[in-house]
């Protein structure tokens, strides 16, 4: 690490929980971020000014003016542009160090657990419930811890997802609890500043696993109501009969 290095990063190298080791794992990480919308965008912007090594840019979409309101790695310039391409713009001149990948497409069950596979963790800032199950899927699968959000309206919800540590569940477990948030923000409409907050969140747990410190939300999930400001955290119980996790071997 040059001197400029630890310039850049100087005040989370100063935490005793990251110094410089976790910053050299920062810096040797690979983080998949599927969705680079409202969720997305915070996710990378803090990644890329941690010092997160590679980050995988993965969206279909192409930036439209709608998404201006909530997402902020885009801007107005960047309207018609595709999402990844929009981003990585903007990461890179956040960050010139870090490495940047984009894939412009959506991915079949295949293609995701090998990109999945070539990560050390997984982030699922989608909007729509097929793709987080499916996510989920290939999480399990390739033994990839998978740190998820969800937003809507005035609330949103999140959770560390790594179901072969103890009796922790997967998405899949969680899934018949969270039938308000299957919906869209296109549907029912989303205040930017929640996507924010759960964004940012997702980027702290993600830090958090690549450097090994504290205490992940693995096994509890958040709920976090911005009209009256209230987080409330719950346990969720593993399904002994989930269809995706109740068959994996698992670390006690």
């Amino acid at each position: 690490m040059d001197d400029e290095q630890l310039l850049r990063y100087s005040r989370q190298i100063m935490l005793p929980q990251i110094d410089i080791t976790g910053q050299q794992r920062l810096q040797q990480a690979r983080a998949l971020i599927i969705g680079l919308g409202g969720l997305g965008s915070p996710v990378s912007m803090y990644l890329a000014s941690a010092g997160l090594g590679t980050l995988v840019l993965c969206d279909a979409d192409t930036v439209d003016l709608t998404n201006l309101q909530r997402q902020i790695v885009h801007d107005s310039e960047k309207v018609g542009q595709r999402k990844v391409d929009s981003a990585a713009e903007t990461l890179q001149r956040l960050n010139p160090e870090i490495k940047l990948e984009i894939i412009p497409t959506r991915l079949d069950a295949e293609a995701l657990l090998a990109h999945i596979q070539q990560v050390d963790v997984v982030l699922d800032c989608t909007d729509n419930l097929e793709s987080r199950l499916l996510i989920n899927q290939m999480a399990v699968q390739a033994r990839k811890p998978l740190v998820s959000a969800a937003a809507i309206r005035w609330e949103g919800q999140m959770s560390v997802f790594q179901p072969w540590l103890g009796e922790n569940p997967c998405y899949q477990c969680f899934y018949s609890k969270t039938a308000a948030l299957a919906q869209t923000c296109s549907e029912n409409g989303v205040v930017g500043p929640i996507l924010g907050i759960l964004g940012s969140m997702q980027a702290l747990e993600t830090i958090k696993l690549i450097v090994g410190t504290g205490r992940s939300l693995a096994g509890r999930v958040l709920l976090f109501d911005g009209l009256v400001m209230e987080w409330i955290s719950f346990t969720l119980p593993r399904d002994p009969n989930c269809s995706v996790c109740s068959t994996i071997p698992r670390a006690h």
